[in-house]
Parts: structure tokens; C-alpha cells; sequence
């Protein structure tokens, strides 16, 4: 990490030179005002291909054990900035096979021969596809949220940061009788978190009881989660927990974006899984033989709902969706070398 490396990120992280054809860049599908996601249900590549799954926010990404929905290894940032390029199935960016067209666009612009030279000193051609992965890399570590009132009133000490009806939902979030933190932990509110200087923890995924598809409570073919890469039926439909932290903003929920508010979020949890009458999908969730545990169902009345809801819009960082280190440098007129 170089303050070189993360302006230089910065720049990649928002070019569409990065797009097969130039339509597309990270930051398409991660855009600040909806922290770093898209607002989607499901993404929609550069050419067109819609996704099985919607973009994940990248709010405190460094942090996280596992990098996407489903993959266990992915666990590198730099790993991680390889699939959106060459990935085929689907298109994303559109890269594949292109990575000479790539790096010919990048050394054409003498801004990039600057930047990349500053980046990576002592390299006869830093212009290659690792330096490229360890700028972007670099530049995601820094998207930290951490400043929501949330934060304000349990860091910063700041006792009315928080409404009554936020505190009250704070307390049905952590309860026993929720247990939402049980998934939803740590400081990402996504489970269990990497650092330096810790053992890794274990990874973490999750049936929800989303589908329960024919005999053996399957999920939709296009998207099966953890089982994919284990074979293990008991994998079926096992996701990660997504950060809730501005969870007010990245809409629609789920993997797939099939629950549309917060409130519908809460009355899945509440029923224990999700009932699906008719259609390609019907299935009753809450029966699933692969469902955690902890989506068992519990009670909770009109007015705590709404409080549990006031405490999750409560997660949301103003100041991470408008700090201008994050921010699209191309906006503003760009210097001869990054700030």
C-alpha cells in the first residue's frame, strides 16, 4: 500500500478503458452514492448478459474473509479484480483474451506511463496486469465506512446519535431472541473478519431458506451458492452474509435481489424462510433440509419491526458515500500526476 498505488487505483477503478468495449469500468457496477453497489437486482455486464447474482458493496472489503457471494478461495483483493476483466460466464467487462488490448490503451496514454512508473519505481515496464490488479486493489482497501451514526454513538460516544426507535431496534437486533448478529457480526456486520495479525477465522455461509426447490431443497441452476464449487448438498443455497453497513442504500436484498425492502427482508427472517405458491419457483423455503439453523423464525410486532428498520437505516455512512478520496476522479479536471 503507497498513497501511488491507491491514486493510481482510483484512476483505473473509474476508466472504461477497462471494458472490451469501452462502455464499462469497476464503477459501474460499484458506484459510490449506493456504497459501491449497483441497485440492481442482478448486474448487467458490458455487453448486455444479466447476472445471476446482484454486485456486492465494497464498503470495508479488506476486511472480509471471502470476496463474493459463494467462492471460498477467492479471498485476495488482487484475485478478485481478475474475474469482472476475463470472465466469460458471463460477460462482465469483456476482456477475455484481450489482455495485449488492454495494456496497448494504457500505454498509449502518457498519463497512465506516469502513473504507473510513479506507482511501481524501478519496474523497466510497469504497465503489466499485476501492477494493474495491485493499484485497484489498493485503491478498495480504503473504502472504509465507519462513520454512520451507529458508529457515532458506539465508538464516538455521541449518546444521541441514535433516535429512541433506532436504540430500541439496536437492542432486537443483538437479542437472543433475533439473533441477527449471529450472521451479521463483527465490525463489517458481516460475519467474521480478516486482519493483520489474527489467525484466519472460519468462513462463514448461509441457507436462508430463499428456495426449496423439489425434493432435495434445491436452489435455481443459475445460481446454487457454496454447492457449486463443493458438490456437497448440504452446500446447496449457502451464500455469504453480506455487510449490512448502509444497508439503507443497496437495495434490492439477497443474493439475487428478489426481496425488495427491508421490511419484506425482516418478514422472511420472521417466517423462517420464504414461501414461494406458484411458478418456476414454488417451494416453501421455511421447510428446506438445508436451511441454517438460525433461520428458525420469531416474533416481532409492527412497531418493533419498524424500530429494527430504523436501526438498520441507522448503518448508513453519509460520509463514505460522498468523501471525495473515493470519489470519480475524472469528474474534476485530472493532473498531470494523481494527487
Amino acid at each position: 500500500m503507497t498513497a501511488a498505488k491507491v491514486s493510481l487505483g482510483r484512476f483505473l477503478f473509474y476508466d472504461r478503458k477497462l471494458s472490451g468495449n469501452g462502455t464499462y469500468s469497476c464503477a459501474t457496477c460499484h458506484r459510490q452514492e449506493l456504497a459501491f453497489t449497483d441497485g440492481r437486482a442482478q448486474s448487467i455486464g458490458s455487453t448486455g448478459e444479466i447476472h445471476p447474482r446482484g454486485a456486492m458493496s465494497l464498503a470495508n472489503a479488506a476486511y472480509n474473509i471471502t470476496l463474493t457471494w459463494s467462492d471460498p478461495a477467492l479471498i485476495r483483493l488482487e484475485d478478485q479484480v481478475e474475474i469482472p476483466l476475463f470472465h466469460r460466464e458471463p460477460v462482465e467487462m469483456g476482456m477475455s483474451g484481450r489482455v495485449d488490448t488492454l495494456l496497448d490503451r494504457l500505454k498509449s496514454d502518457r498519463r497512465y506511463r506516469r502513473w504507473f512508473a510513479a506507482a511501481f519505481p524501478g519496474q523497466s515496464d510497469p504497465i503489466r496486469l499485476g501492477n494493474l490488479y495491485r493499484a485497484i486493489a489498493s485503491f478498495e482497501r480504503i473504502l472504509i465506512s465507519g462513520g454512520s451514526p451507529y458508529d457515532r454513538l458506539v465508538y464516538g460516544g455521541e449518546m444521541e446519535a441514535l433516535a429512541d426507535s433506532a436504540r430500541n431496534g439496536m437492542g432486537l437486533f443483538f437479542s437472543n431472541r433475533l439473533r441477527c448478529s449471529r450472521c451479521h457480526g463483527g465490525i463489517t456486520f458481516s460475519g467474521p473478519t480478516a486482519f493483520a495479525g489474527n489467525r484466519p477465522p472460519r468462513q462463514a455461509f448461509h441457507n436462508t431458506g430463499l428456495y426449496n426447490l423439489g425434493p432435495r431443497g434445491n436452489y435455481p441452476e443459475d445460481d446454487q451458492g457454496l454447492y457449486r464449487f463443493t458438490g456437497r448438498q448440504g452446500d446447496m443455497g449457502r451464500f455469504r452474509a453480506p455487510t449490512l453497513r448502509n444497508i439503507g442504500l443497496t437495495s434490492p436484498y439477497m443474493h439475487d435481489g428478489s426481496i425488495a425492502t427491508l421490511e419484506e427482508v425482516i418478514d422472511h427472517y420472521s417466517a423462517g424462510g420464504r414461501t414461494i405458491p406458484t411458478g418456476r419457483y414454488a417451494g416453501d423455503g421455511r421447510a428446506s433440509p438445508n436451511k441454517s439453523e438460525l433461520v428458525s423464525g420469531f416474533y416481532i410486532s409492527r412497531q418493533e419491526k419498524a424500530d429494527l428498520v430504523a436501526f438498520l437505516k441507522s448503518l448508513t455512512d453519509t460520509g463514505f458515500i460522498s468523501e471525495e478520496r473515493f470519489s470519480d476522479p475524472f469528474e474534476t479536471p485530472v493532473p498531470s500526476v494523481p494527487p
